[in-house]
């Protein structure tokens, strides 16, 4: 199996939608409401152009999103099934080139909620370092999160 990432198109905008949605993506994101249809149109509309399409073996099954030098994924849980955690590890390798290559970054960063134990794993085996924790409103709950970061 290979992964790749590949640029959104305004056809993948419906098909994220109920990966986001997902109850165990919400569990672990920083807004854990379900997005509305309308909602995601507007985010969508705004951010396309940040978000690249992880597709594994020509297959769209996660999101991989950029601000600057920040990053975010989520992965389609329910398609993938058990072919999660390889999927996963794919997707990092993928995202980590990506930033220190064609986005030509020297600092990769981003945050993940301190017990989502599982990620923050993951990025310590792609060289991701903890830098920092804070706390931050999740919902209107204080949660601690975890800033990780690399250098190419």
């Amino acid at each position: 199996m290979s992964g790749v990432l590949r640029p959104a198109r305004d056809s993948d905008r419906d098909l994220v939608l109920p990966w986001r949605n997902h109850p165990s993506v919400r569990a672990v994101s920083l807004t854990t409401h379900e997005i509305q249809p309308a909602e995601h149109a507007a985010w969508w509309a705004r951010r396309s152009g940040d978000v690249l399409i992880y597709e594994e073996d020509g297959v769209p099954a996660g999101v991989v999103i950029f601000n600057d030098s920040i990053w975010s994924f989520y992965l389609d849980v329910e398609g993938l099934g058990p072919r999660l955690l390889p999927a996963w590890m794919r997707l990092e390798k993928e995202a980590v080139e990506y930033a220190f290559g064609p986005l030509g970054l020297d600092t990769l960063g981003g945050e993940t909620l301190a017990d989502n134990t599982q990620v923050l794993a993951l990025h310590r085996r792609f060289g991701f370092r903890e830098t920092r924790r804070y706390e931050r409103l999740v919902d209107g709950v204080p949660k601690t999160v975890v800033w990780t970061e690399r250098n190419r």
